[in-house]
């Protein structure tokens, strides 16, 4: 069994201190969830682990032959390289054989009656062969399939962020490393997505750590959760729901040492105030005890307060009014005779497909973008607050107090009283020590959080927000959240994070592509559960890869529909699938006669339970799959 071990790891970013010799190991089939507020040092570790920077202090260690794939934040592809390079690019052996195997099968394509091409896939063939890298091949085309990617061919320069993002994920997974780190996996995937990449990751061979603000996720992937805090890490063992338990307990626990410490300082301080005459060895101890105590008084750290209880302007009963909306783009037909009535208290999510049109109905909605036709009428009192996916361009050597003071230097609350803009930092989370700290030397989060907070500190009646979980951290959501539940006036949210459409919408709009929009009252988990109940099963997408069997015609005209028969690869696949379902419908038979024998231990009931379940989802693929392989045999 493989571990990765890090001793006294101490980093400091700047004169602030991000870990203070912190200590943890990694063990082989360990699911970590790493959480903490933006700024705390969640990437600067995850960099750390994947050696792409060091510590200040302390040691990493595990085995030579140790592999680490890292799906950071920010993509580093070359624009030229189509998405087959950069899905198989990798020192692995493996890696290696499939990429040339791929190039090899792309250049017969292109010119079968080449010798050479000839001489060069039949050494690709025999590698793979030799390799066994069928099997692999075909675990990467799932991935692709099922992460929207249907042609490897195109280059990375043509894609959309979204679709660069997934292209990085598939990249990371494909690996098969021993620790698979993920920074942030699920921002630009659906809500459909996001569901298959969990049982995926249920299944994985080798260690996880992430980083996520999908709490629904997080609780069905991880074992343990690594909390940073002040420079400090709490290990909890469990899922997000036991952290969420023990986390209340710990806090608990300081706070009620804190109190007797805070009892047994003025103890001490009423001795000393008196001036006890003729004080001996005794006393001279006491007075240092009383140091000690003075040192540590204020040792319990908490994140602040979380009710931001600021006022909002009165707002009309009429909102926001769209009617008959169209809009394309590209030939592409996102809105059609669409209209829409906000009102005031309205709590619209708007989820579904990546590309579908969710951002532009917003657009147009705020008049930064004119729709093909239609009209969009604004109510007389409306006073909007748009938070866009991108934060607005804020000048590197501005302090952030200076950044919020451009708004209000006062801040009108709930209750009629006024507040600072200093408090209202430290309630979102920014200590005071840090108010007069430069922009330049935020971390993305925390640049993000403060471009919200001024946004809420305008006081705006109206509030939407494009896709605000993808850079706010765990802390950050929840006050956004319970914020939300009290503000009086409309929210209009788009986003694909189930916790918080669930926490804070009453009505969704789902973008199913193609114009097609769909109005659903309640949760999304809701709906999510009257989807899967009228779900059909889909086929999978195959994924176009160019092959000799796959050459097109002169004019291009040949698609999947004239498909006759399977690629190489794909009857390689045929030839194992059945003894791979066999083996799939053993293991559940298996593991559901040991839950039967399995009635005293809750926690191994619950672990078979979870096994089951991902190994009837992988079953259920495979059987997608050979039902579309049967239809070429």
């Amino acid at each position: 069994m493989k571990e990765l071990r890090v001793d006294n790891l101490t980093k400091t970013y700047g004169d602030k201190l991000l870990f203070d010799d912190i200590s943890f190991l990694v063990h082989t089939n360990d699911r970590i969830g790493l959480i903490g507020v933006n700024g705390t040092g969640k990437t600067s570790l995850l960099n750390i682990i994947a050696e792409i920077d060091t510590g200040d202090q302390g040691q990493l260690k595990h085995p030579h032959d140790y592999h680490v794939s890292y799906l950071s934040q920010a993509t580093n592809f070359e624009p030229n390289d189509t998405v087959a390079q950069a899905i198989f690019s990798g020192e692995s052996v493996l890696l290696s054989v499939i990429r040339e195997y791929e190039l090899a099968v792309a250049a017969l394509s292109e010119d079968g009656l080449s010798e050479v091409n000839q001489k060069r896939y039949a050494k690709a063939e025999e590698q793979m062969n030799a390799a066994d890298a069928w099997s692999a091949d075909t675990n990467a085309k799932t991935i692709l399939s099922k992460l929207g990617i249907t042609d490897i061919t195109k280059k990375i320069g043509e894609l959309s962020g979204g679709q660069e993002k997934r292209v990085a994920l598939a990249q990371a997974l494909i690996q098969e490393a021993d620790l698979l780190i993920l920074d942030e996996p699920t921002n630009h995937l659906d809500y459909q997505t996001i569901e298959w990449l969990e049982t995926y990751l249920m299944q994985y061979k080798g260690a996880i750590i992430l980083v996520t603000h999908d709490r629904y996720f997080l609780d069905k992937v991880t074992n343990r959760i690594f909390e940073l805090s002040f420079g400090k890490l709490h290990e909890y063992r469990g899922n997000y729901q036991t952290y969420l338990e023990q986390k209340a307990v710990r806090d608990e626990q300081e706070r009620s040492a804190e109190y007797k410490r805070k009892q047994l300082f003025k103890q001490e301080l009423a001795w000393i105030r008196a001036g006890v005459q003729a004080r001996g060895t005794k006393q001279k101890a006491r007075k240092e005890r009383f140091e000690d105590l003075k040192e540590n008084l204020h040792q319990v750290k908490e994140n602040g307060a979380i009710d931001l209880g600021l006022a909002t302007s009165r707002l009309g009963k009429k909102v926001i009014e769209a009617q008959n909306l169209t809009y394309s783009i590209e030939g592409q037909r996102l809105l059609d005779d669409f209209s829409i009535l906000i009102t005031n208290n309205e709590r619209l999510g708007i989820t579904g497909k990546n590309g579908a049109g969710k951002s532009t109905l917003l657009n147009i909605l705020v008049g930064n973008l004119a729709p093909d036709s239609g009209v969009v009428q604004m109510g007389e009192t409306v006073k909007i607050a748009y938070y866009t996916q991108q934060t607005e361009a804020i000048p590197d050597d501005m302090r952030m107090i200076q950044y919020l003071q451009e708004v209000a230097s006062q801040v009108r609350t709930a209750d009629g009283s006024e507040i600072s803009v200093t408090d209202m930092l430290e309630r979102f989370l920014f200590p005071r020590s840090q108010h007069g700290t430069l922009i330049r030397k935020l971390s993305g989060g925390e640049k993000r959080r403060l471009f919200l907070l001024k946004l809420l500190i305008s006081q705006p009646n109206v509030l939407i927000l494009d896709e605000p979980t993808n850079d706010l951290d765990i802390d950050t959501l929840t006050i956004l959240e319970d914020y939300l539940n009290e503000f009086n006036g409309a929210v209009l949210a788009v986003s694909h994070d189930r916790y918080f459409l669930d926490k804070t919408m009453e009505k969704l709009l789902v973008f199913e592509g193609d114009a097609v929009i769909q109005t659903h009252y309640g949760s999304m988990s809701d709906y999510l559960s009257k989807e899967s109940t009228h779900e059909q099963t889909e086929k999978p997408i195959p994924v176009h890869v160019a092959n000799d069997n796959d050459k097109q015609s002169p004019e291009g005209e040949e698609t999947e529909k004239t498909k006759k028969k399977l690629t190489y690869m794909e009857q390689k696949e045929w030839q194992t699938i059945e003894e791979e379902i066999a083996e799939l419908e053993e293991r559940v038979a298996s593991l559901q006669e040991e839950m039967n024998h399995q009635n005293s231990d809750f926690t191994a009931l619950n672990q078979l339970q979870k096994d089951l379940q991902a190994t009837e989802e992988s079953l259920d693929i495979k059987l997608e799959r050979w039902e579309y392989l049967s239809e070429f045999i």
